[in-house]
Order: C-alpha cells, then structure tokens, then sequence
C-alpha cells in the first residue's frame, strides 16, 4: 500500500468528519467500510447507534464477519500485537483507555448489536416498530416476488372484469387495446406493473389519471379538444389549405409522367370532396405529399416537365406537404396523448386492485417497505419520534454501494440525516454522514438506479455538513487491490477514449496497481464467425434435425476446451504459486442465452467441474418438467400426449420399442392401451400398477404429500438424478419447496398447484458468494458485481441492447406511451433519445464492471452473427483499448483452430517478478465464517 493510499483510508475512515468516498473498483471499499465502524466504536460510539445501510444481504454479512474477526482478535490478541493492530487503525499509539474499550467491544457489540442491514430489511423494522404511525396493519408482512407476481396477475384479472360496468374503464381499455395485440397486452400491463412506483407517484401528484392525463397533453402542446380525429377533420376543412393554389399545381400535374398524373388524381379528389368526406380521405392523400410513415416530404412532388407547365405548382406543393407534416405531428401527437390516458386510467385502477390484495392479507411488497418508510419519515414529526425511540437514536448512518442507492431510497436516508443538520441535532451530538460508492459501477438502471442521482446526493450533503458545523470530505481511493497491472492497464486504457468514457465517468480514469509484482495477462480472441451452411439435398425429406452452424456453440467448445487445459494441464496461476483450480475461474455473460447452456454442457462434457448458470427458470428444467407431466396425467389420464411424455420419462422409464406397441394401432386412448396390455410385459405391468396406485392417491392427499411420495419411497429423486445427472437436486429440491409454500397460503389442490407453477414462471437463483464447491462459474456480470476471481472470460462482447422501453418517462416524472414507434413525434423521438443514451451509458458501466472483476487474466472473445456487430460493442472498445497501448503484442495461437482459422491473438502481459510473493487482494476470497449472533 502507498502512503497516499494509506491516508486516504484514513481519512475516509475517520469517525469525526461526514465523508464522502469514490471508490474505484477493487480499492479496499468493506476495508474502509470496517475501519470506520471500528473508528467510530473505538471512539465511544454505542453501536446501536450506528446504521449501515448495504445493498445486498451478502454483503452486510461480510462486513458483519470482518468486525466480528478484528473485535475478537483484539479481545484475544496479547499487548504487542493489539498495540500494533490500533496503531495501525488510530494512526497513532493507543493509551490505556483504547486499549481497555478495544478488549471490551467484541463482548459489547454481541450484547448490544449491529445495525449493519440492507435498506429493504432497515426499512421492515422501521415500519415493525411503527406500524400504526405508518398507516400499516400492526401485523404486516413481506411477501416475496413469487407472491407479488401473483397478486398483480390477480389485480390484472379484476381490472379487466370491473371494465365489463365501468364505462370509463371500459374505454381506456378499448383505446389502449386498439393499438396492442392481445398477445402483447399482458407485456403491456407487466411493463406497467414494474414501473408502479413512478406510477403511484404521477398519480399521487396530480390526484388522478385524468389529471396526469393532461399534464402530458400540456408536455405535447395538445388542447383537451384535440383528439386525432378532431385534428384531421381541422386539416380537413375549406379554409385549411390553398384550395385554388392545389387546383393550378393538379392541373399542371396532369401535364407530367404517370406518377405526377396519380398525383393530381388525389388532388382533384380532394378538392371535389367534402370536408367530411375529406377526413376518410386524408390518409391517401398525406401519402401523395409524404413517406415513412407520414413523418418526412417526399423527395420529389413534381417532375421537372409537370412545373414547367405552371411555375407556382412547384411551391403550392411544398406548401401543402409542410402543412401536412405538421397535421401529420400533431395527429401522432394526439393519438399518443389518447393512448397514455387510457394507459393511466388502466394503470390507476391496476394499482388500486394491487393495494385492495395487499391490503386485505395485511401484506407489503419490496417496493412498499421503500416508500412507506420514506413517507412516515418525511411526516412531519416523524424522523425526530423515529430517532428517539430507534434505542435513543441514530448518530451515523453509513451507506455501501451509494451508486446504486436509487432516488426512493435516498428519500429513507435523507429523512433520517434531515435531524442531524436542523434544530437542536446539529450540535448536540457529533454526527457524521458516510457514503462510498463508484459511479463508474452504477448498473442497476432496472431499478431506479441513476449516477445523477449519486452525484445530486454528494452536492446536498457537501452543502448541509458544513453548513450544520460539521467536517466535509470526499476522497477517491483509485489504488486496486484486486487486479494486476495488466489488466488495470487495460481497463485505463479502453476508457481513456472518450467514446468508451461516456457515460462511465466525467474525470480520467486511473488505477494504481499495488500487486505491482503479480503476473497477469488480457487476451483478446479473434470473434468466431458464421460459417455457410450447405442447402439440404432437394430429395431429403424434411423430417429429420440438420446440424446448422452456430457461432455461440463453437465459441463455447473453444472457451470449454481452454478451461479444460488450465485445470488438468497443471498450469499454473504466477500470483498464487500453485495449479490453477475450476474455482479460479468466471465466465461472465451480459445476459442468459443459449450460450451459457452450451458452455454449461461443453465443460461437462470434458469433465470440467462447473456450477451452472447462476439462475435458472424452474419450470425449464426437465426434471420438474417430467414431474409436472406426471400431475398433469394424474388429473386426466386420457390426454395420451403427456401419458406418453411421463412413460418415456425416468419416472417410469419405458423406451421407444416399447412406447410404439403400446401407441400403434391402438383402439382408445394411451392409458386403456396400457391396462389392457398390463399383462403382456412386465414393464407395462410395472407401469401400469405404479400409475394407477398414484391416480388413486391424488385425489386423496395435498401437492406436497403426493410428490413427496413419488420422489422419496417411490424411488422418483434416484431415478431423475441417475438420468439427468447431480443438477437435477437443485431443481428438485425447489420443487418440493414451492408445493409446501403453495399450500401455506392455497387450497391444496393438485390443479391449483401445478397452475400457480405454471403461470409464475418461477426463477431459481444461486448465490454465487456461498458456493463453497471448487468449480466454474458462469454468471451475468449484473450476478457478479462485488465478487472478483483470478481468471475472468468475457465471451458475450460483439452484441449490444437494442431494446428501448415501452413506456416513456420524463425527468419529472410524467408518463409518455407512443403505442408504436410510427406514433413518435418530437417529444417522444427526445425521451426515446435520452433513454437509448442512457442504455447505452449503462452498458459501458457493464463493461467497466466486467472487465474489473479479473484479478490476474482476462480473456476476451466473442461471436459475430449474419449481422456486423455494433460500432460501440465491447469488444471494439475493448480492441481498440488495447491497440493503443505499445507492450500489446499479436501472436497466432494455435489452440483456437479449427473454430477461428485466422487466429490473431492481441496479450497484454505483466510477469510474475521473482522477489514478489504470492499475495491476494485485500477484497479477495470473502469471509466464510457464519454470521455473528449481532449482525
């Protein structure tokens, strides 16, 4: 560590000043975190009396084991040791006193506790102790995602079924129906759903959807009157348009080629009609003036020869397209305003049958824990009653991974820092404000959160402290723990360019690296291309599987097969001294496609210990598949489809010879087949008698009961584990679960069971932090934020988003819904702009983030599909980077054919320098050690 590194910790670590970090990746942010929480304890702070507030739960139970590590090192440590370790955190010698307190503390926190907790579980107590105050049932709980899915799925039901009376809903639903497929309304609704916070916020500000309804016809510049009809029948009238000037320029039309003739034709048509019958006429004739969509003038509405004919044709049609493109705005405009009141007035009712769910079962979501707390603090009175009755109050409140802190939840942490710079709370105690986080690793977007908001939180409390008498920093810590100088070297140099640095961070980005000794290596892998794919021969026919190229399937084979060579090759890994394991290793996708799947199946296939995708969709799997088939026979036997799917599967286990006798010919269904032929084969008879024991059993026993049945004396668990192989446990496992939760809060029926699975497409999700297993990981970079290893590959570089979202919100929070994209106008063309901006910001913070996960070699790769991969993909800022730097070199490496045949390898390398020691980051490898009584 350098001496400025080293006092920059300090600093930040002080207890008596409110500081404010910025902290690159790896610099040693839970180290900061620990020490100033032991800072403040050590200087006579009660540790009730400290909140720290976290992002993830895994990361308030590291922070909670590195203090219960130090507290009971200290409590044990002889003199010369202890005195040494307080030296170290003081920054000067420890007296008597120190000394006694540091010895005392570990017995102190145990009986006292820790407030170190996410922002959701704080904000769960909080309304716990004041459940009344906060407008809550005093017996409130917190339902989980599975459940809360459900309940809007149910709110969804009511609204659709209240349209059926209610005339105002009834025509919301119709408008916003006439421009949504029935197969993209639920999407519609789900996008709507997540977006409720904001929701409830709009209407909450105006009153009602009807009033947010017109804020939104003010942001188009639209009167109330102004309906897309009403528009059209305005352009439509006598006295809107130069009727004699379009007759002369028809006229002269007449004299040009056929396509000036078809023109004049809509214009005589136009001019002969009435202005009713002009409104029916409108669009063909904006089409003679305009294209794409009616949003540009046509690039020719005359030839050369037609306004030879009359010098005043040419301007009268201009004339007339520019007006037309303006009606053109405006009715997009219109029909825009018409769609997102319909879509609010959907939208309030949505929320209000969500709330009457929640409501009657006494129920909060993650959201409401968030924005209930920030509402009963923001009462007036409130915070200063919370502060007192929280075991006396709150003195320092700490805030990890602050870039992500979205704007609802800096309203909690506002509310509960408002008392410690007004009245009376700014002076008679000392208190103190801590934040760090890194703007450059803000990728939480989905949720709200916003680097702006980072930065507006920094400049209001660097205005507040010290205005309340209080000491103000901000420090960056830029020295990396984790990385060798290989890779920082690359990370500076990818987002030295300004097109890479948009949107991660407005200042130079640099890293000093302290495993300065540590060898290390980037690679970039040339991209693994399509290759053409022979046509069938004409004669064959079409019902046999071609084997058609797949780019992402060969890039995992390559990727699958240079992993393999590292951990069975005995090559070693310079930092550590010793052969590289599976566990060193992280494949990091920006999302789950069928990539991960290959790559999955690619490493087992070579005996490669892997972990599996980090998340998984339950009812993907095939073992619940099977197990689901299963039900589904059970409540129809004579549905042969599925009583086939079940024989075949290891449940029952028969084979295809068998299937076909059985299906062949047969008289009536599958299932009459089996019991009449029960006694020609012992595989039929086994099948049947097992069936028909469980089709007697299910109408008598709950979900759980039943399929604990089939899978523990029926032999269920060994049978899908032989066949499908150990991943199966997990899937299994989680089956059971969800059947005895579905029975806690459900009539226990098989039917009701299998639809609730069903319809939640219920999501899986490993936490990589506890896999104690020494294999491979493969995650999403979103997965892997805070976790680091030695060997990083990044294989999904040459795609980029391409999505923009549905719904379009303003700064200030006003709604925008064009129902397609033909519908945007200038208005809506500046939100899409700025959201597709934001997007592609985000996805360079993505890159920042994935990149810095590497501590000693990053590997580089990727695959093109038929399509040229975007400018700003990852790979080309990651290229790009490298090139720039002199000690990149080119090699042909051969271990890539024959899947890359020109393979042009660029190495960025550091060597393992012989007097450095094999060392680890400061942040490397996080505790083990269970959770303390306190945390």
């Amino acid at each position: 560590m350098t001496r400025d590194s080293e006092d920059a910790q300090r600093r930040a670590a002080n207890p008596r000043a409110s500081v404010w970090v910025a902290a690159s990746a790896g610099t040693g942010k839970t180290k900061v975190l620990t020490d100033r929480v032991l800072g403040l304890i050590l200087s006579g702070v009660p540790p009730r009396r400290i909140l720290c507030l976290t992002f993830t739960k895994a990361a308030a139970a590291e922070m909670a084991n590195r203090l219960a590590e130090r507290l009971g090192a200290w409590a044990s440590a002889a003199e010369g040791e202890l005195d040494e370790s307080l030296a170290d955190r003081l920054g000067r010698a420890a007296d008597d006193e120190t000394r006694a307190r540091a010895r005392a503390l570990f017995a102190q926190v145990l009986d006292s506790g820790m407030n170190i907790q996410t922002i959701h579980a704080f904000c769960q107590s909080l309304l716990g102790r004041f459940p009344l105050e906060a407008g809550l049932a005093p017996h409130f709980a917190v339902m989980d995602e599975r459940d809360a899915n459900e309940m809007l799925a149910a709110a969804k039901e009511d609204v659709l079924a209240r349209a059926r009376g209610d005339d105002a809903l009834a025509r919301a639903l119709a408008r916003v129906t006439a421009h949504v497929h029935e197969t993209a309304f639920s999407g519609l609704l789900g996008a709507l759903a997540r977006d409720r916070g904001r929701l409830g916020r709009l209407i909450r500000r105006f009153g009602s959807a009807e009033a947010a309804a017109d804020a939104t016809r003010n942001l188009l510049g639209l009167e109330a009157s102004e309906t897309p009809a009403a528009v059209i029948e305005a352009a439509s009238g006598d006295q809107a348009f130069d009727a004699p000037a379009l007759r002369r320029a028809a006229a002269a039309l007449e004299e040009g080629t056929d396509a000036d003739a078809k023109r004049a034709a809509v214009l005589f048509g136009w001019l002969a009609a009435t202005p009713g019958d002009r409104a029916d006429l409108y669009e063909s004739y904006a089409n003679a003036f305009l294209a794409n969509g009616l949003s540009t003038i046509r690039r020719i509405l005359i030839t050369k020869k037609a306004a030879e004919a009359d010098p005043g044709a040419g301007p009268a049609l201009e004339a007339e397209a520019e007006r037309l493109l303006f009606v053109s705005a405006r009715t997009r405009a219109a029909v825009t305003a018409e769609a997102t009141a319909g879509l609010l007035t959907l939208g309030q009712a949505l929320l209000a049958a969500y709330g009457r769910h929640k409501e009657r079962r006494a129920l909060l979501d993650y959201d409401d824990l968030i924005l209930k707390a920030g509402a009963f603090l923001e009462a007036e009175g409130n915070a200063t009653w919370a502060h007192y009755k929280l075991d006396g109050g709150i003195d320092h409140i700490l805030i990890d991974e602050a870039q992500d802190t979205n704007p609802d939840q800096w309203r909690v942490v506002g509310a509960l820092a408002e008392e410690f710079f007004s009245g009376e709370g700014a002076t008679e105690t000392e208190r103190t404000v801590f934040a760090v986080g890194d703007e450059k690793q803000s990728i939480f977007g989905f949720q709200g959160a916003d680097p702006a908001t980072f930065q507006d939180m920094r400049e209001l409390f660097a205005e507040r402290v010290p205005a309340a008498g209080g000491a103000w920093r901000e420090e960056d810590l830029t020295q990396s723990y984790r990385s060798t100088r290989a890779v920082l070297e690359a990370v500076d140099a990818v987002f030295a360019r300004p097109e890479a640095a948009d949107g991660v961070s407005a200042r130079p980005i640099t890293h000093e690296a302290h495993r300065r000794g540590d060898g290390g290596l980037v690679e970039l892998w040339p991209p693994v291309e399509p290759r053409p794919s022979d046509p069938p021969p004409p004669w064959k026919p079409p019902v046999e599987r071609v084997e058609a190229d797949s780019p992402p399937q060969r890039l995992a084979r390559l990727i699958a097969g240079r992993i393999h060579t590292m951990v069975n090759g005995a090559e070693i890994l310079d930092s550590k001294g010793r052969p590289i394991r599976p566990g060193d290793i992280m494949v990091l996708v920006r999302r789950r496609t069928g990539f991960v799947e290959a790559l999955v199946r690619e490493c087992k296939n070579l005996d490669v210990p892997v972990a599996g995708v980090d998340r998984m969709v339950l009812t993907e799997q095939m073992a619940v598949m099977d197990l689901v088939a299963l039900g589904r026979f059970l409540l129809l036997p004579d549905d042969d489809l599925t009583l086939a799917a079940v024989l075949k599967s290891p449940l029952v286990g028969l084979g295809e010879d068998h299937l076909f006798t059985l299906a062949h010919g047969r008289g009536g269904t599958l299932w009459r087949e089996l019991e009449a032929r029960a006694g020609d084969d012992p595989a039929f008879r086994a099948a049947h008698d097992g069936l028909s024991r469980l089709l007697h059993l299910a109408g008598d026993v709950p979900p759980f009961e039943l399929y604990s049945r089939i899978l523990g004396p029926g032999r269920g668990r060994h049978k899908l584990v032989g066949r499908l192989g150990p991943d199966a446990e997990d899937p299994i496992l989680e089956f059971l679960g969800l059947a005895l939760a579905f029975e806690r809060t459900h009539v226990p029926s098989l039917e009701g069971f299998l639809h609730w699975l069903e319809a939640g497409a219920v999501e899986v999700k490993r936490d990589p932090e506890q896999e104690t297993r020494d294999t491979v990981r493969v995650m999403t970079v979103h997965g892997a934020k805070g976790l680091q290893s030695p060997i990083v590959f990044l294989p999904d570089t040459l795609q980029a988003p391409r999505a923009t979202p549905q719904l379009l919100w303003t700064e200030d929070g006003l709604l925008l819904w064009p129902p397609a994209r033909a519908y945007h106008e200038d208005v809506a063309d500046g939100l899409r702009a700025h959201g597709e901006q934001a997007r592609d910001r985000e996805y360079r913070r993505l890159l920042y983030v994935a990149m810095t996960r590497a501590e000693d070699r990053l590997y580089v790769c990727g695959w093109k599909t038929r399509q040229s991969p975007p400018e700003g993909c990852w790979y080309n800022l990651i290229r790009d980077g490298l090139a720039t730097l002199p000690d990149t070199e080119e090699f042909a490496a051969t271990y890539l054919k024959p899947e890359i045949s020109d393979a042009r390898v660029l190495r960025l390398t550091c060597p393992q320098k012989a007097e450095a020691k094999p060392a680890r980051g400061v942040e490397a490898e996080p505790s083990s050690s269970p959770l303390p009584a306190w945390a």
